[in-house]
């Protein structure tokens, strides 16, 4: 199909049910993201913010982190419309992996893809995350529609002044959510510009870059100038600019990184089979040609953007699946034609439908291992359900090496602004700029009602902060409940009253 063939379709009440219908495919394949009340520490870190923001309580000077505060705004922004609940949380990453999938939709179009390849990417997109964390509503699940929908604006035809605006807006927004979008969003200018840049057009491509480099600092600006008025931009410069500089510096060792690596690319083999695929039968067909090199070009640039920060995470790799997505639908699409012909496009369907299905049995195998336990309460919500019982106004509780999302299921008030517990206790203690081991002994002498102690992480918590804790707790508190999860043992400690 040539490119001016597939922009000539016209829409079809069966492409615009297909549109109508992609929310309920999207939630039906993340619905096991409704189920846990963690499924990544970073994203409990930002529900947490997000509430205490709130109440008034502002992230980095009330709630600190090193990244910028877009993750938490959004997720303030979705408790606003559907109240203070992990349910709401995970809604807006089905929201925002719906967005996403629209995005690589219009992208397609806007290449003069046909439209069976767009939704094929699309689902791809949205089976794939139900890996590497992706369940979870973190940055990399927010700031992908942003990017899309800027990559595709890009490539789109109209006024350029409207679309560098539209583009330099979006991809501002995504870097108030997390810089790492930096490589992505100076691809997409690339694109914009090449043809007044091809056509020599100086003076234009000037004003572009100037314009668009504007746009995309503006929220950050914005949100620095905020917390300048209120007297704590010394707070923002260090938390969102000093901390993750000195953080990129750092590096896991050589073995590790291919080791993470691995595990990543055998999480993503079918997108990476069928992007062979696009290199292999897309040459034939100029529009399968052009998203092809489009999605080479792209998956580069997100290659980037996950070696960035230099450790690996798997939540990191979340940002190659987009592009990946693009790339292996254009494959699928390649090597169904080159098959089957004009019968390409059913076994298309069939295919994609093959791949979602294997990604959620991968994913629902071990969790119908729990048996009838699947579904009912998880350590954290059992446990401050205990805690909510005993706690009075005023309380405290403490979480020093456990999941940060258990502060935002008791009623209790947060001993500390440093409730990540790899900025207190952890490895990356350094990062707060702040004397961590005087801030856990000032915590431990207001005596908390509770102390969670996640025995599977013991060892990671500091040699200081191991002993202060060992003391406090041999003291002054007393062994209330312990949980059993497949990782190890958590303890609920109890403050003993004085006689």
């Amino acid at each position: 199909m040539s490119s001016d063939t597939a922009l000539r379709e016209r829409p079809h009440p069966r492409w615009i049910l297909a549109l109508l219908a992609l929310p309920l495919l999207v939630a039906g394949l993340r619905w096991a993201s409704f189920l846990p009340s963690v499924i990544d520490w970073d994203e409990s870190l930002y529900v947490l913010q997000a509430r205490e923001w709130l109440r008034g309580n502002w992230p980095l000077s009330g709630v600190w982190d090193m990244h910028p505060v877009g993750a938490p705004a959004a997720i303030a922004g979705a408790f606003l419309i559907g109240g203070e609940s992990l349910q709401t949380v995970r809604f807006l990453g089905a929201f925002c992996v719906t967005a996403t999938g629209y995005g690589l939709i219009l992208l397609a179009r806007a290449m003069g893809g046909p439209r069976s390849l767009g939704y094929a990417a699309a689902l791809l997109y949205a089976a794939h995350t139900l890996l590497l964390g992706g369940l979870a509503s973190n940055t990399e699940i927010l700031f992908a529609p942003l990017v899309v929908f800027a990559l595709a604006i890009a490539l789109m035809q109209g006024r350029p002044w409207m679309r560098l605006i539209a583009m330099g807006v979006l991809i501002g927004l995504a870097l108030v959510i997390k810089p790492v979008v930096t490589p992505e969003g100076c691809l997409i200018f690339a694109l914009f510009a090449w043809p007044a840049l091809r056509a020599r057009q100086w003076p234009d491509l000037l004003r572009f870059a100037a314009a668009y480099a504007a746009l995309c600092l503006a929220p950050t600006l914005l949100v620095a100038g905020i917390y300048a008025l209120r007297g704590e931009f010394g707070i923002f410069w260090a938390s969102t600019i000093l901390a993750p500089l000195q953080y990129a510096s750092g590096r896991i060792p050589t073995e590790q990184m291919l080791w993470r690596i691995t595990l990543a690319a055998l999480a993503l083999r079918w997108l990476l089979a069928l992007a062979l695929a696009a290199l292999l039968f897309s040459w034939r067909v100029p529009v399968l040609r052009r998203l092809t090199l489009l999605g080479t070009a792209w998956l580069c640039t997100a290659a980037l953007a996950v070696a960035g920060p230099g450790f690996f995470f798997p939540h990191y790799f979340l940002i190659s699946v987009p592009p990946l997505a693009l790339l292996a639908a254009t494959g699928a699409y390649s090597f169904t034609r080159y098959v089957a012909g004009h019968h390409g496009r059913l076994l298309l369907g069939v295919a994609i439908v093959a791949i979602c299905a294997d990604l959620m049995a991968a994913d629902l195998s071990p969790r119908l291992g729990r048996g009838f336990a699947m579904g009912s309460p998880d350590t954290p919500r059992r446990m401050a359900a205990m805690m909510n019982d005993e706690l009075e106004p005023g309380d405290t509780i403490f979480v020093p090496n456990y999941q940060p999302v258990v502060y935002f299921l008791t009623h209790a008030s947060l001993p500390t602004r440093f409730p990540f517990p790899v900025h207190l206790t952890g490895s990356f203690a350094n990062l707060a700029g702040v004397d961590t081991d005087a801030e856990v002994a000032r915590i431990l002498a207001s005596r908390p009602r509770f102390i969670v102690l996640d025995r599977s992480e013991w060892f990671a918590m500091r040699p200081s902060a191991m002993a202060m804790l060992t003391e406090a707790l041999e003291e002054g508190y007393e062994l209330a409940a312990s949980f059993v999860e497949e990782r190890g043992t958590v303890e609920l400690w109890r403050r003993v009253e004085a006689e």
